[in-house]
């Protein structure tokens, strides 16, 4: 196997014109540690309802409120409402290259979302 090929990937990722915008606006937003703070509390309960409903559980109504304020707050202010669609792209983008590589490895690794 040629990680050098790997590593070339990685560089073609760190140059791309999607990572540029995402890696500015994140440094930006995580130059504010009040912003900074916000941004973990929000992705923290995003990944915990995330897991909930995965478990065919009802999250509690405390956190889904916890959740939407924290969303209010953060998606009002255009750089951070700019910077997290600017990392859910760069999710989508990393996502689609697992499901390449895996696709060529013939791997059966389901992949949330990329199934179907």
């Amino acid at each position: 196997m040629q990680y050098d090929r790997a590593h070339a990937l990685a560089q073609d990722i760190r140059q791309s014109e999607e990572y540029q915008i995402y890696h500015r606006l994140r440094e930006e937003v995580n130059g504010d540690e009040t912003t900074k703070a916000l941004l973990k509390e929000y992705k923290k309960l995003s990944a915990a309802l995330q897991m909930t409903a995965l478990a065919g559980q009802t999250a509690p109504a405390e956190d889904m409120q916890r959740f939407q304020g924290l969303s209010t707050v953060l998606f009002a202010n255009p750089t951070v409402s700019q910077y997290l669609m600017a990392e859910m792209r760069m999710q989508q983008a990393l996502a689609d290259i697992l499901k390449i590589i895996t696709e060529a490895a013939d791997l059966d690794i389901p992949m949330p979302g990329l199934d179907g």
